[in-house]
């Protein structure tokens, strides 16, 4: 059944799917994510997100947990960049307690003042312990060489620096800034949507407010850098320019990226790994930050072989470009299908994809409409796609004993 939508007067989306499910899930989207942090508070929207569950209404943080075990419930959820995400899972017959407990949560929280100095400290040594990894690094490294000082260079936990920045009072105002405005609820349960819809409009109908502006990442291609560090293993970043989610070739790309890197029949696990041995850890795929789509490769190798991991990578890089083989594509595409399949079968799956969908398109994508599109793929047609693709000028971050270069390997372009 065609999922059913409704926009509350309050400004929140409603999309609702029936299943024949003993179940129900839900996920509700608030468009305010970690680069709406303040200029020197970087780190509040996470610290907000985690304050939330430290009581909610009359109940404190043990008796809202509690109240969530009783009903059987598994809660989820988490931060991006561009939002904050509350998700829940149990049985259909709990659906208006697992969602009024939520309402709660997000429009009578405690706030709780003592819990913030003990939030502030988790925080840091979360960032701590990803300044130890070499991997973690490597990653916080690229984001900010991509995004420069936009909301989008740092990670969700935020900044040391800009931890120290924050307040008990800016903290609370950061608070302010949730309601329903551009939200999005997502509910599959075997239910009456308009059940469903007066439930969300009791809870929600009269929750106004919501200031998140919205916003555009801009990365910056084709620049170099490099983080020494005496380790026993180079790690690498490659990034370049992909595909909008809102292109005919959206499709098309995925299905020969699972070429390219999509387990241990793909190209790049072949040639780098199975062929040559350079690296146990090598892949690429799809990057989505907003609307702006990004290819993004990764590899670990020794620091001798590095140069040539980073080689053989732009190089199979190039070949693919050139066009898949018949088997490839068969392959590709009978492995995208089935994930598209197993995804939408999952109600928690379904209940993110519609709200992801409707912030993303507007819409909500039908399941078979979209196994349609990729069954219409053909194997002309995606070669033809990556004749023309062109990822752009790449940018490169290394961590090492030694830097890596681009125009060493041969190429700054593929």
């Amino acid at each position: 059944m065609p999922a059913r939508i409704l926009t509350l007067p309050s400004g929140l989306t409603v999309a609702f799917e029936r299943r024949a499910t003993p179940g129900f899930s839900f996920q509700l989207r608030l468009p305010l994510g970690s680069a709406h942090d303040p200029v020197g508070q970087e780190g509040s929207a996470s610290l907000v997100e985690e304050w939330l569950y430290k009581g909610a209404g009359d109940l404190s943080a043990r008796e809202f947990q509690d109240a969530l075990d009783d009903l059987g419930v598994r809660r989820g959820g988490g931060l991006d960049a561009e939002s904050t995400v509350f998700a829940a899972s149990g049985l259909g017959e709990d659906l208006g307690g697992a969602l009024t407990l939520f309402a709660e949560l997000l429009r009578r929280p405690a706030l709780p003042d003592a819990e913030v100095p003990v939030l502030l400290d988790l925080a840091r040594q979360d960032i701590e312990s990803a300044l130890d990894s070499p991997a973690d690094r490597l990653g916080l490294e690229t984001r900010e060489l991509l995004f420069g000082a936009s909301g989008f260079a740092h990670p969700s936990s935020g900044t040391l620096e800009g931890l120290a920045g924050i307040s008990l009072a800016s903290a609370r105002a950061f608070q302010r800034r949730y309601g329903a405005q551009g939200a999005v609820l997502g509910v599959v349960a075997d239910e009456e949507a308009e059940t469903v819809f007066e439930l969300a409009g009791r809870l929600f109908g009269d929750w106004h407010g919501g200031d998140a502006p919205a916003l555009t990442p801009h990365p910056q291609l084709g620049r170099t850098h490099h983080l020494h560090d005496d380790s026993f293993q180079t790690h690498f970043t490659l990034t370049g320019r992909g595909v909008s989610p809102h292109s005919p070739d959206w499709f098309a790309w995925h299905l020969a990226l699972t070429a390219l890197s999509g387990g241990s029949a793909s190209r790049l696990f072949h040639a780098v790994r199975e062929e040559r041995g350079l690296a146990y850890s090598v892949m690429a795929g799809p990057q989505l930050i907003g609307s702006e789509a990004l290819l993004s490769g990764y590899a670990a190798s020794t620091p001798e072989r590095a140069p040539e991991t980073l080689a053989v990578m732009l190089s199979e890089l190039e070949r693919w470009r050139r066009g898949l083989t018949r088997p490839e594509f068969e392959r590709a595409r009978s492995a995208l299908m089935a994930s598209t399949v197993f995804g939408s079968e999952s109600i928690r799956a379904r209940s993110g994809g519609m709200v992801r969908d409707l912030a993303l398109f507007g819409r909500v994508r039908e399941p078979g409409q979209m196994r349609g599109d990729i069954a219409a793929l053909s194997y002309q047609g995606v070669n033809a796609f990556l004749s023309s693709y062109d990822p752009g000028p790449l940018s490169l971050v290394s961590l090492g004993p030694a830097a890596l270069s681009l125009s060493a390997a041969g190429v700054s372009h593929v």
